[in-house]
């Protein structure tokens, strides 16, 4: 898999991610442990994205 490859696809769990987040918060007697692990997994696929996204501009 290329580099470029391996972005798009942590992108796309990001994506998948946010909306998770979006539809637990919206649910009535939403889980905030849920949702902040949710957050955090979301915030270390970013940090990834950051990080790959710099290699390949180097």
């Amino acid at each position: 898999m290329s580099l470029s490859a391996h972005i798009a696809e942590l992108a796309e769990k990001h994506k998948s991610l946010e909306r998770r987040i979006e539809e637990e918060v919206a649910r009535a007697g939403s889980d905030d442990l849920e949702i902040r692990r949710l957050k955090q997994e979301k915030l270390k696929l970013k940090e990834q994205i950051t990080r790959l996204s710099g290699d390949v501009r180097h």
